[in-house]
Formats: structure tokens, C-alpha cells, sequence
């Protein structure tokens, strides 16, 4: 995998630049779908290539190591083939999932013990095996796995949390360098800074992380809770010890506002699964603001969904058939609602490229958060 470094602005941290890969090219700053389970849930590949414009997607350690599981993932030749995406994938490690499971896991040094939510089966992850999953899943780009600690929580357990994820981070790199990818083509890793909301913690393994020289670096732990300015200190604190000269993504965010001001700090890259699970329950973002198709104030409407944002879904359906299918519980809302969010979301990101490289990102940017947040 290679980055290269297009333009920074003058007047913020913000960047263009172009990521590399044996499935394609990525051109930053990028937003990445979920598809957690080797879907992005309710849309089809060629929507996903030709209205939403992705260029990348997500796939989950956890969740398609239980299902279909590796035999079957093996056997179709990685995940590319099975699902028939033909761009590049990440995959989250899976650690976030496994520490949700609060109830149903212990930590050790050697990994996690874990019951599957699934059927109650006892599994084990540790770093090596989840390197090992990860080739086995076949991403170009697949995540170290790590301890993301709750917020909120004291500074003697962040410090001991993070700890224990630079030395299962250790174990990432050298099972990497052990083994080879399964299917012709080349993988990077991507460590992971935690630390919490913790200045000094930050810092430290922001310098740890940027110490093992891999590929690219990820920032994970935050929009767990903590304030939105705080989250924003700390990304500010790690980007600005994260090597420029490689890509920087921020794990699990979040709004088209959060999106904007991780970009101004100097992120790359970002998902998140609020486009698709706030289409689900009706919320739409669009280039004048945020719309709850439930509003009865819809159903007369007779425009298009957002007709400045092109697209087949979002400029054909009327907002008064969506809000229709939606009371009438459709399969189909929820789908038009997913492929224009997700439409919306990479426009966003192409718009702050485009004005990174005009060089009035700043200004745009300033305008842009006022007018997308605001409710219609």
C-alpha cells in the first residue's frame, strides 16, 4: 500500500491525498461504509459503485469469523470473491465487539476469552490469530487488535489499557511480518492509538504507535461517549504526532460535522455506521440539512429526496413516497434511505476535497456544519 500526499491547507491541518492498493485507488479525505458482516446492509454492490460513488468498504474480524466463518471465506478465495466487491476493504480487528461483550468475556495478557453472542460458544482472540483471521478474510488494509477502553473510565485503567494494546500491537507486527498474505495481493497494517481522554496517554502511544512504521495509523477509542470538543482535543494531540506521510483514520466517526472537524485536524479517513442505521429509522442527511421522513410535513412533498446531490435514488424518489414507505414499514425505504445517505456522505468528503485544493476549505467549512446540521 502507498500514500501520497496531495496538498495540506494553509489555514487548517486538512489534507487531500491518494491511497494505493492492489484493489484500486482511495483518494482522501474518504468515508468508508460498514458492512459489518460482509454487506453494507440492504444495498447492492453496483449501488454501492454506482450511486454512492464508495470507493472502499468495511468488513468485521468478530462478526465474519462467527459468520460464514474462515472455512467458507477460505474456500471462496477471501471476502473480495464472496461478496464480489472488486475495490479495496478494511477490516476492524473485531476488538471493539469483542469488549462490548461486557457480560461474556475476560481479558488476559495472552488475548480475549469470549462467548459468541451467536450460540454461546467459547472462543479465544489473540493478537496472532487475529492477524492470522484477518489474511484469511483477505482485506488490503486490516486493523491491530486492541483493548478500547470505556468512557468513561479512570486514568490508571486507560494507562493500563493501553498498555496491554502496544504490547498485543507488538505481536501484530511481528505474526505480519511471519506470514503472507493468502491470495496474491499485498496487506497493510494499521495500528491502533488509544489512551482515552487522557493528554499525556495520547501522546505516549501516539509516539508508540508512530514507532512501528507500518503502512498507516488509526485512531480508535473516541465517539465512545466523551464531549465532542474533547474528542476533537485529542485528535488534534495524535495527528500532530502521526507521520504526515501516512494515512491517519479515525475510527467510528461520526456526523457530517464530526466528519468536517476531523478533516480540518488532519484525518484521512473515517466510517461509521450512522448513515445507514439513521436511514433505517428514517433520518436523512441532504445538502440543506437533516430530514425525518416520519414528519408528517413530508408526505405532500413532491420533490425530490435532495435534487443538488444527484444521483439516481436521491433525485428520482419524491420525499413524500419515502415518508409512504416508511409508515408503511417497506423494505424499500429503508434502502433509498441508505444508498442516499451513504451517497450524501461521500459527497461530503469529495466536497472537502475539492475545497481543500480550491483553498477556501476554511470558509466552506464553516458554512457547510451550519447548514448540514440544521433540522428541516
Amino acid at each position: 500500500m502507498k500514500f501520497e500526499l496531495e496538498k495540506t491547507d494553509t489555514k487548517t491541518k486538512a489534507r487531500v491525498g491518494k491511497i494505493t492498493t492492489d484493489h484500486g485507488e482511495i483518494l482522501t479525505p474518504i468515508f468508508m461504509p460498514v458492512g459489518t458482516a460482509g454487506t453494507v446492509k440492504g444495498l447492492h454492490q453496483r449501488e454501492l459503485l454506482e450511486d454512492v460513488e464508495a470507493q472502499i468498504i468495511l468488513g468485521n474480524t468478530y462478526h465474519l469469523y462467527l459468520r460464514p466463518g474462515l472455512d467458507i471465506l477460505e474456500k471462496a478465495g477471501g471476502l473480495h470473491k464472496f461478496n464480489g466487491w472488486s475495490k479495496p476493504i478494511l477490516t476492524d480487528s473485531g476488538g471493539y465487539q469483542v469488549f462490548s461483550l461486557k457480560e461474556i468475556r475476560k481479558i488476559t495478557e495472552e488475548g480475549v476469552y469470549f462467548n459468541s453472542h451467536i450460540d454461546g460458544s467459547k472462543h479465544l482472540f489473540t493478537p496472532e490469530y487475529v492477524m492470522d483471521i484477518q489474511r484469511v478474510i483477505g482485506a488490503d488494509i486490516i486493523m491491530a487488535f486492541d483493548e478500547c477502553p470505556p468512557y468513561p473510565c479512570d486514568h490508571t485503567y486507560a494507562k493500563k489499557s493501553m498498555h496491554l494494546t502496544h504490547r498485543w500491537l507488538e505481536r501484530c507486527v511481528k505474526r505480519i511480518s511471519e506470514t503472507e498474505p493468502k491470495y496474491g495481493y499485498s496487506q497493510a497494517l494499521f495500528p491502533i492509538v488509544q489512551g482515552s481522554v487522557y493528554k499525556d496517554l495520547r501522546i505516549q502511544s501516539a509516539e508508540f504507535i508512530a514507532s512501528q512504521n507500518q503502512a498507516g495509523n488509526a485512531i480508535g477509542g473516541l465517539s465512545v461517549g466523551e464531549p465532542a470538543e474533547e474528542m476533537y482535543e485529542m485528535l488534534e494531540i495524535v495527528n500532530g504526532i502521526l507521520p504526515a506521510e501516512k494515512p491517519r483514520y479515525l475510527m467510528g466517526v461520526g456526523t457530517p460535522e464530526n466528519i468536517l472537524e476531523g478533516i480540518a485536524l488532519g484525518t484521512d479517513m473515517f466510517d461509521c455506521v450512522m448513515p445507514t442505521r439513521n436511514a433505517r429509522n428514517g433520518m436523512l442527511f441532504t445538502t440543506q440539512g437533516i430530514v425525518n421522513i416520519r414528519n408528517k410535513k413530508w408526505e405532500d412533498d413532491f420533490s425530490p429526496i435532495d435534487a443538488e446531490l444527484g444521483g439516481y435514488v436521491s433525485t428520482f424518489y419524491s420525499k413524500a413516497y419515502l415518508k409512504h414507505l416508511n409508515k408503511c414499514q417497506e423494505m424499500l425505504a429503508a434502502q433509498i434511505a441508505s444508498v442516499h445517505n451513504l451517497r450524501f456522505y461521500l459527497w461530503l468528503v469529495g466536497e472537502a476535497r475539492k475545497h481543500i485544493l480550491a483553498g477556501d476549505f476554511a470558509e466552506w467549512k464553516e458554512v457547510a456544519v451550519k447548514k448540514l446540521m440544521q433540522r428541516l
